[in-house]
């Protein structure tokens, strides 16, 4: 096992000391070396109480403001009829973050330093620049969810977002691990505010269910609406800033691979939050609109609020604007912390919520810096947050499915993740995710470009998709015939106490002349789509595009 360099045992791939030592969590403490066996139901209990934290954070974290507007407009205009698509989201959901904290705890180096090290310093830039500046644009979408929220409360917008700021900053600012985790875990559960709002607009509970489970497109809505909101649904539930916060989280928490089925527990935890939440926005805002003037005219999460005071009372309508500041809080937060880990991974910074902000000002800087600059945006008479919102939605579309390709070849990355490393099911399952979110990547980029795309299009882009997805898969399984490639099953000997050896000591990556194939035809879409996406959106913000 990799430890701190002591006489002549290995070196340590972790890249800060502060991330090394007792795992301090909300609810509990795990001492370094404490390799005693969990025997017994309070043993793994009290076990379990001290990991839980990254995936709760992840998930709840991504309920934000951009979610709190995606799901009550899917409810509002298109009533329970889209529900189905969280329950498919559900696996992508575990399989990407089970793969990253796997990741964090068993190379005890971030995502975007790994990329960097592994894959060359081109795509390293690329993973935190576009970081940087997605996550900027995201946590003004958050600021945004908070100003509508204060409005609605008739609260001063001014005082309000800078109360907010304030909050976010020294929340994180304090050095200590522990007392940010507990401030970030009441939030966790003040996003269980929106089950009230539920209880009280108590939709039918046999057409939720029934609408949970059974796939279908609304009866009216333009087609190409509903596909929209269905990508939108989709980049707002697997964001690529949560595949950053999570690994360099789990890392910063001190866990290691011991743990690893707690902290796949502590994931399943935050997935049933976040569905649980989504489920209830999605379904109060359809039973609470049906059959009124508002229903299919959305506008805001702030005009949520006030249906629900007019249709249902105003207690409903005061939870729902509290819950959508705290759910804008905690994802500022996190989107934020993932960004500053990122940098501090990267440019060899001091990088750890152990650590006081006199001890890694850069860091601390990157967090405050980020917190800072949203909310003055907010605050700044003429700034177009409409477009910024949807630069978020559209940039994330663009981004994400390279974010699960460097996820995926990361995975199967044996001096990487040695017993670690996925299995052949699962990168079955991974390429077909990879394969959907990039048809939808390019549907959700012609739309931009395109504003009035029709639906017969978004179909006949979905339906070649799949076919260019079945053409590539017989292609690959063609080559690997041909070689005669024998799928060995993995070694998992040793996998509680083997850890990533340090960076420099990795053999060199030896990509194949597929997979440098594929490198190059994604680096010519992100550059392409990403490049039109942002022209579009300047030509709007500047009224050249209509």
């Amino acid at each position: 096992m990799s430890a701190i360099e002591i006489d002549n045992a290995p070196r340590s791939a972790v890249l800060d000391d502060a991330h090394l030592g007792d795992i301090r969590g909300a609810f509990g403490t795990i001492r370094q070396g404490d390799i005693a066996p969990r025997t017994g139901w309070w043993a793994r209990f009290k076990t379990l109480l001290a990991i839980l934290g990254p995936g709760l954070i992840v998930m709840v974290g991504d309920n934000d403001a951009g979610a709190f507007g995606t799901y009550t407009q899917a409810g509002q205009n298109y009533g329970t009829s889209l529900l189905w698509t969280l329950l498919l989201l559900v696996p992508v959901l575990y399989v990407n973050q089970e793969m990253v904290l796997r990741l964090g705890a068993v190379t005890g180096v971030g995502h975007a330093r790994l990329i960097f090290a592994r894959f060359g310093k081109f795509w390293g830039a690329f993973s935190v620049i576009d970081l940087f500046l997605l996550n900027a644009l995201t946590i003004v979408t958050e600021f945004i969810g908070i100003t509508l929220a204060l409005d609605y409360l008739g609260i001063s917008k001014e005082l309000g977002v800078v109360a907010a700021a304030v909050l976010v900053i020294a929340a994180a600012g304090t050095g200590d691990f522990r007392r940010f985790e507990r401030f970030a875990m009441l939030l966790c559960f003040g996003s269980l505010l929106l089950v009230p709002v539920f209880l009280a607009v108590h939709p039918p509970m046999g057409q939720v269910a029934l609408d949970f489970v059974k796939p279908q497109l609304p009866a009216d809505g333009k087609l190409a609406d509903v596909m929209l909101l269905i990508i939108g649904i989709v980049g707002t539930t697997v964001a690529p800033w949560q595949l950053f916060f999570q690994q360099s989280y789990v890392i910063d928490k001190r866990i290691t691979p011991r743990f690893m089925r707690y902290e796949r527990a502590d994931l399943w935890f935050g997935i049933v939050l976040v569905i649980i939440g989504a489920v209830a926005m999605m379904a109060f805002t359809a039973a609470t609109f049906q059959g009124q003037a508002e229903f299919g005219n959305f506008t805001d999460a702030g005009g949520v609020s006030a249906g629900l005071e007019k249709y249902v009372g105003k207690v409903p309508g005061v939870l729902f604007a509290v819950a959508l500041i705290d759910a804008s809080i905690i994802g500022a937060a996190a989107v934020s912390l993932s960004t500053a880990y990122a940098l501090g991974d990267v440019l060899s910074l001091k990088h750890s919520l152990h650590r006081k902000a006199t001890d890694a000002k850069g860091f601390y800087a990157v967090y405050a810096g980020l917190i800072a600059l949203a909310a003055a945006l907010v605050l700044t008479p003429g700034t177009p947050l409409g477009l910024l919102t949807n630069a978020v939605q559209s940039l994330a579309g663009v981004l994400l499915p390279s974010a699960t390709v460097f996820l995926l070849l990361l995975c199967n990355d044996k001096a990487v993740l040695g017993p670690w490393v996925n299995g052949r099911w699962l990168n079955l399952f991974t390429g077909a995710v990879i394969a959907i979110l990039v048809t939808l990547s390019i549907i959700l980029t012609a739309s931009v470009i395109f504003p009035d795309i029709e639906g017969d299009t978004i179909v006949l882009m979905l339906e070649a998709g799949g076919g260019v997805t079945v053409v590539v898969a017989a292609i690959s399984w063609a080559i690997h015939r041909s070689r005669g490639d024998v799928v060995r099953p993995i070694d998992r000997t040793g996998q509680a106490t083997w850890r990533m050896p340090p960076l420099d000591r990795l053999k060199a990556v030896r990509l194949s002349l597929q997979n440098k194939i594929w490198m190059s035809v994604l680096r010519l879409y992100l550059v392409g789509a990403g490049g039109l996406v942002l022209w579009r959106i300047v030509l709007l913000a500047v009224g050249g595009g209509e």
